[in-house]
C-alpha cells in the first residue's frame, strides 16, 4: 500500500505529492515499483492547520477520479475519518476506506457497507482525530488492542461490510508510546492469529525514530527491520513510503518462508521453481 499524501504538511514527504500532477506521478511510480494499493489522504494525521470537509474533498477527489480511470485494476484506498468524504470517494470508485481514527465518525462504517467497500479497523485508544497521545496507559496492551480490533471487525461485518474486505491495523503511534508500538510489532503473530488480515503502517514512524534516536529522514533501516519482522509473522498489507524497498523485502521474506514447500530438484534453480 503506497502512501499518497495530498497534503502540504505531511510529516515525511513535506508536501511532495500535494499538487495534483505530483500526486499522479507518485501513483504512477508506486505502481511501477510494485504497489498493489494506493492510499490517498487529504489531511495530515497529526496536529496542523485545520482542513474542513470541502478542502479535504478538493484535495483527494481529482486524484481518486484520475487513478480510477488510469488504473482500472488498482485498489484505491482513501485515508479519511469523515463519512462525507468516504461517500464521495466511493462514488468516484474508491475500493477501501482507511479509517485511521477508529470510528470517530460512525457513519463512515455505514458508507463502507452501502458501497460494499473495504474497511480498515484501527486502534487509537479513544483519541479524537489529529491529537497526540499523552501518557497513554494500557493494563493489558495486547489484550486490549486485540479485543478492540476484533470487536470493530465483527461490527463492520454486522453492518454489511464484506468479511473478506475488512482489515485490522494496530495503528502504531496513534494513542501509544514507543514501548507500546514496539510490543505490538513484536507480537504481530498474535494479531495475525485473530484470523483478520493485518495491515501494518510502520513506515518512518516516530516509534522507529525514538528507538534509534534518528529524525524522520534517517529511518529507512528501522523501517526495513520493522517490515521484515511483521512480514515474517504473517501481516498481510504494508502501508509504506518506499514501495520498491518494501516490495523487495516482502517478496524476499515470502520466498524464505515458503522455500521448504518446493520439492528439491538439483537441476532446477530457485527462480524457476518459484515461477
Amino acid at each position: 500500500m503506497a502512501v499518497i499524501n495530498r497534503t502540504p504538511d505531511s510529516f515525511y514527504d513535506r508536501g511532495a505529492a500535494f499538487k495534483e500532477e505530483a500526486a499522479r506521478r507518485a501513483i504512477a511510480q508506486a505502481v511501477a515499483n510494485g504497489a498493489d494499493i494506493v492510499d490517498i489522504g487529504g489531511v495530515k494525521a497529526g496536529n496542523g492547520a485545520a482542513v474542513d470537509v470541502a478542502e479535504e474533498l478538493a484535495r483527494v477527489m481529482p486524484t481518486v477520479e484520475w487513478a480510477r480511470r488510469e488504473y482500472p485494476e488498482l485498489v484505491i484506498s482513501v485515508d479519511t475519518w469523515r463519512a462525507e468524504v468516504g461517500r464521495a470517494v466511493c462514488e468516484a470508485g474508491a475500493d477501501l476506506l482507511n479509517d485511521s481514527w477508529a470510528g470517530a465518525d460512525p457513519r463512515l462504517l455505514e458508507v463502507a457497507a452501502e458501497f460494499q467497500a473495504g474497511y480498515v479497523c484501527s486502534h487509537t485508544g479513544g483519541l479524537p482525530p489529529r491529537t497526540d497521545p499523552f501518557r497513554p496507559r494500557y493494563p493489558d496492551l495486547l489484550g486490549q488492542v486485540i479485543t478492540s480490533l476484533v470487536t470493530s471487525a465483527e461490527k463492520a461485518v454486522r453492518h454489511g461490510v464484506p468479511r473478506k474486505a475488512v482489515l485490522i491495523d494496530p495503528t502504531h503511534d496513534f494513542g501509544k508510546n514507543t514501548w507500546h508500538s514496539l510490543a505490538l510489532l513484536r507480537h504481530t503473530d498474535q494479531l495475525v492469529a485473530t484470523g483478520w488480515p493485518v495491515l501494518m503502517a510502520l513506515s518512518n514512524k516516530d516509534f522507529i525514530g525514538e528507538t534509534l534516536g534518528t529524525d524522520v529522514t534517517e529511518r529507512r533501516e528501522g523501517t526495513l527491520a520493522s517490515i521484515v519482522t511483521a512480514a515474517a509473522a504473517g501481516a498481510a498489507v504494508f502501508r509504506v513510503h518506499d514501495v520498491r524497498m518494501a516490495r523487495t523485502v516482502i517478496d524476499t521474506v515470502s520466498l524464505i518462508r515458503n522455500a521448504g514447500d518446493y520439492p528439491p530438484d538439483e537441476n532446477v534453480g530457485l527462480r524457476r521453481r518459484v515461477i
